[in-house]
């Protein structure tokens, strides 16, 4: 579901962001037209788009229809990309143009027309209305879990024979299973920008005042009722730990509970639930225990992304799953100090609710077109020390650094990457310890996560606001409603 750098979200979750309808960032609403306009980057000649399919508004100069020969820097083409930063962030958007500008020192042929929206990078209903309308950009921002949906509406060309050691040097070092997502049946259809694992979010303020460690949270269930109850006791309208269950981000946050628990949510062949179970039982009779045993949780309920982080931020809740980007995004937007927040592993620890973010290339793309996106990404969001991973700009920037996230690099690149972010960072990276230093398989979203999450919000919904609620009935109605899901794919 957050995802609000170039993202949220965190948020895919739900639509993340892999993570709820959210991550289901608030304020999204389609610009016009013109607006669009205006935000094009300040260094285009005019606002305007480039062709829907593969032909270029542009012509002349170099190119090769061969995916494997490099792009000619003679070649001319232009480039529409979403996802650019709106005036309101500032300093991103300044990066974005310094990138440009870096760029085309090499390709000063390729046009790129930036395009922003007010709010979060991607909206799921208007997203599903662009794929059908074949209204996306020629390089579009996606949630991991819209693989399936653009598919579906012929929406992105295979990148696999373009994406190479030498169109993306950094290649090898990127982990297969953050890239995996994002291929189907051997062809490769997007390249990523960011990558989360949830985790447990304290308030570290809180857990002092209730005598607790904020060095070392909860790693179980039980420890995080535990000290949810003791939160709890300070009164004076703060509780220990809370929860969402509305928009689908209840659905989402089940399912990462389920996992760190090790339970599966759909079967491995995908065509049945298989959250009717102990583990689910688990996960459903804990929260109502908290809920209506220990009132640790709050009386107001049905909470979807964003009033969690609200609660914490002011020092009302002491703990929630979330993406460790949550915190930048309390800090930038509501104001929040860095140093008041930590993060855990997820509790259970078997496994973790994984998504992100990406960029794919719209169907039809000539060659060249393909081209000049992936050396753009490239430079972009997959370089390490350039474009997002230049930590020492981002810092000068008073941006924030010591998220760890994105983290999509193994190896060297993993090392020289952690190096320059705690370097540089403007955040306490120690309070992140229990988190990095006990890092938790990651799992990806189930097939139809959106469809599946919205049912699941039931669960989560009855079971927060019924005391009496039954726990088996709500189980296994949602696994008749998830069953039919899965038959209709």
């Amino acid at each position: 579901m957050r995802r609000i750098r170039l993202r949220p979200a965190r948020p895919t979750g739900p639509a993340r962001p892999t993570g709820p309808a959210r991550r289901i960032r608030p304020g999204r609403r389609a610009p016009a037209t013109a607006l669009l306009c205006a935000a094009a980057l300040t260094v285009l000649a005019a606002c305007g788009t480039s062709s829907s399919g593969g032909a270029d508004t542009r012509s002349g100069g170099g190119g090769s229809s061969d995916p494997a020969a490099p792009l000619d820097p003679k070649t001319k083409v232009t480039l529409t990309i979403d996802c650019m930063p709106p005036a309101a962030k500032a300093a991103e958007l300044k990066e974005w143009k310094e990138d440009v500008a870096t760029f085309n020192q090499t390709y000063p042929n390729v046009r790129i027309v930036g395009k922003s929206t007010p709010g979060q990078c991607e909206e799921p209903a208007r997203f599903t209305a662009m794929l059908k309308a074949k209204s996306q950009p020629d390089v579009f921002y996606t949630y991991f879990t819209d693989l399936q949906q653009v598919l579906d509406n012929g929406g992105a060309a295979d990148i696999g024979p373009y994406v190479t050691p030498k169109s993306v040097p950094a290649l090898a070092d990127i982990d297969p299973d953050v890239l995996g997502v994002l291929k189907r049946d051997g062809k490769l259809y997007g390249l990523p920008t960011s990558n989360y694992r949830m985790g447990l979010l304290i308030n570290r303020t809180l857990f002092r005042r209730a005598g607790l460690d904020p060095d070392q949270p909860p790693a179980t269930w039980a420890e995080v009722r535990a000290d949810a109850k003791a939160i709890a006791a300070l009164g004076n309208g703060v509780y220990g730990y809370g929860d969402y269950s509305a928009e689908n981000t209840g659905g989402w946050h089940f399912t990462a509970a389920l996992y760190g628990l090790g339970g599966e949510v759909v079967s491995a062949d995908g065509t049945r639930a298989a959250f009717d179970d102990a583990l689910g039982r688990q996960v459903v009779q804990n929260l109502h225990d908290m809920r209506w045993t220990d009132a640790s949780m709050s009386r107001t309920q049905l909470l979807k992304w964003g009033d969690l982080q609200k609660q914490i931020t002011a020092d009302k809740l002491g703990m929630f799953l979330a993406a460790p980007d949550d915190i930048a995004y309390m800090v930038q937007q509501l104001g929040a100090k860095y140093e008041n927040f930590g993060m855990g592993p997820i509790p259970g620890g078997r496994a973790t609710l994984g998504g992100g973010n990406g960029y794919m290339i719209k169907k039809g793309s000539s060659p060249d077109k393909i081209k000049a996106a992936i050396a753009w990404l490239n430079l972009k969001t997959l370089s390490p020390g350039k474009g997002q991973f230049d930590w020492a700009r981002t810092k000068a920037d008073g941006l924030p650094v010591g998220v760890p996230q994105p983290n999509f690099f193994l190896g060297a690149t993993k090392t020289a990457d952690d190096r320059a972010r705690a370097d540089n960072a403007t955040m306490p990276v120690a309070n992140f310890r229990a988190y990095r230093d006990h890092p938790v398989p990651g799992k990806a979203e189930p097939p139809r996560a959106q469809e599946i999450y919205k049912v699941l919000d039931n669960v989560m919904s009855g079971v927060l606001t019924n005391r009496n609620a039954d726990v088996d009935k709500l189980l296994s109605t949602a696994r008749s409603q998830v069953d039919q899901v899965l038959a209709n794919r």
